[in-house]
């Protein structure tokens, strides 16, 4: 029997530097000294996050439904070029306006990448890094016939991501109006 070696594809990223928005405080707060295991040590979730109205629905479901005080919670933005100046600022701020939402909601810490590449592809690629307890994701909004012709980011991270539990949050009915 032979071993077969995979190519292993080199990507681009770029971190994000987030402001700095935890105070320092000492080693075991009070209220997270009786809590023990997985809940004191906290989880990382990987969330994905674009400039639409469903991404940042998708967002605010998880600091709603899923993070506690002790999680990491790993903001991932897919791009076209890491390289492209114009496009990595608006997509910095992007991250540090959901990284303070974040800390006031849910008092979570994050930390941001934008990569570089297919959006499918490259959250799987984090969450096989990340190793998170769940991956949220955000529906486009697309008809049915539309997802199955022009395919589905979402649904590609449901079907390849084995690294993590997907979630897909719904986007939000029509006739309810989203408050950015």
């Amino acid at each position: 029997m032979e071993t077969v070696e995979e190519d292993v594809e080199e990507y681009s990223w770029r971190e994000v530097v987030l402001p700095r928005l935890i105070p320092v405080v000492p080693h075991a707060a009070p209220e997270l000294e009786r809590e023990t295991g997985e809940r004191r040590r906290g989880r990382d979730l990987l969330v994905a996050v674009d400039f639409g109205p469903n991404s940042r629905h998708a967002f605010r479901w998880a600091l709603a439904h899923l993070a506690r005080i002790a999680d990491t919670l790993h903001l991932v933005h897919a791009v076209s070029s890491v390289q492209n100046d114009l496009v990595y600022n608006k997509s910095q701020e992007l991250m540090d306006e959901l990284a303070v939402e974040a800390f006031k909601e849910s008092l979570v810490h994050t930390k941001a990448r934008i990569v570089e590449g297919d959006a499918g592809k490259v959250i799987c690629r984090e969450a096989e890094r990340l190793k998170p307890a769940a991956v949220v994701i955000g529906t486009r909004g697309r008809s049915l016939i539309q997802s199955v012709l022009q395919g589905s980011v979402s649904e590609y991270c449901f079907h390849n991501c084995k690294a993590a539990p997907v979630i897909i949050v719904p986007g939000k009915e029509a006739g309810e109006q989203s408050v950015l």
